[in-house]
């Protein structure tokens, strides 16, 4: 039988069953770990015991030479960039590995950077037994970065907290323009298979109407690729007025202090949580909570939530009050 190449549908429906078994898979191993070894050592190495079960799977499936279950149900085979072969050993393990494995480093990565960012300086002795004394997969990159760390100044770290929540915010937006384009030209469903070139082709069968199906998911890319560019921009606005939150900061940071009637030092109801000090310039947010101009924008620059609620909001909507007593 001709083999022709495998439509949107199929590589949905196909990963999709992968994603149901493996999914029953890394239950059932849960299950056995914790039951054996208990719940405490089963949250401490979950992450790795779902991994070690998607590596368990795809190295039973792709990586022996046979299809997934997903790809037999749906009756499509993996081939390398000629479409004239079964990809080879090597580039079906660097399609498991880039899979697998890299998702789950990349995402224990950027936590521990972030982690380490946040944390005291009075925590950093504990953090520092911490992850002397707990070995895990990660314990020495989780070392090098906390040493890496305490070597950047407040500066620094300041402006390292943008930069990985850029990262963090790239790999979703890359996710979703890799989608998008699969929509278009329906080749590659997973980033891992784009990468190594895998592509997969289909019995020939009752596809009819599958010109029809392919321009009504080009029109879906088409789509949400307008989605995106439209959450860019609005991202992009959002930036911009963080931005002149900020400027708006530095411009009011030096103004004198308003005179407060009834200032009182034991008073709690006019000081600032962030401070501890009595409120300077008054700011509220919209829920409503007060804080000195300089204390809330400075907090929004890394969180855009309310400090006493964590109600979201833009930095944009906090309100300056002039006349406030």
């Amino acid at each position: 039988m001709p083999l022709v190449q495998a439509n949107q549908p199929q590589l949905i429906r196909s990963s999709q069953k992968d994603e149901y078994y493996q999914s029953s898979f890394r239950n059932n191993t849960n299950e056995t770990v914790q039951t054996v070894a208990g719940s405490k050592l089963w949250l401490q190495w979950r992450k790795e015991i779902e991994l070690l079960s998607d590596l368990t799977y795809y190295t039973l499936t792709t990586l022996s030479g046979y299809q997934t279950l997903g790809e037999e149900y749906v009756s499509i085979v993996q081939v390398d960039p000629t479409k004239r072969r079964i990809p080879s050993r090597m580039r079906r393990g660097a399609l498991i590995l880039l899979h697998t494995f890299v998702p789950y480093f990349l995402d224990k990565l950027l936590v521990c950077i972030e982690h380490e960012l946040e944390v005291e300086e009075q925590d950093s002795q504990n953090t520092q037994r911490e992850i002397t004394l707990t070995w895990n997969p990660m314990s020495y990159v989780k070392a090098w970065i906390h040493r890496t760390v305490r070597m950047l100044n407040e500066h620094q770290r300041k402006s390292l907290k943008p930069m990985v929540f850029a990262v963090q915010q790239g790999v979703t937006i890359l996710h979703r323009v890799h989608v998008a384009l699969f929509y278009v030209s329906g080749a590659f469903y997973h980033l891992a298979k784009r990468t190594t070139g895998i592509s997969y082709l289909r019995m020939q069968g009752m596809a009819g109407d599958d010109k029809v199906i392919r321009n009504s998911y080009r029109l879906l890319g088409a789509v949400s690729l307008l989605q995106l560019a439209i959450t860019l921009i609005l991202q992009f606005n959002n930036l911009r007025q963080r931005q002149r939150a900020r400027q708006e900061w530095k411009q009011h940071r030096n103004l004198p202090s308003s005179p407060q009637a009834g200032r009182s030092p034991s008073s709690r109801a006019s000081r600032c949580i962030l401070c501890l000090e009595e409120r300077r310039h008054p700011t509220t947010t919209p829920c409503g909570h007060l804080f000195c101009w300089e204390c809330i924008t400075e907090w929004c620059n890394t969180k855009t939530e309310c400090p006493l609620c964590r109600e979201k909001f833009q930095p944009h909507r906090l309100v300056y009050l002039r006349s406030y007593k």
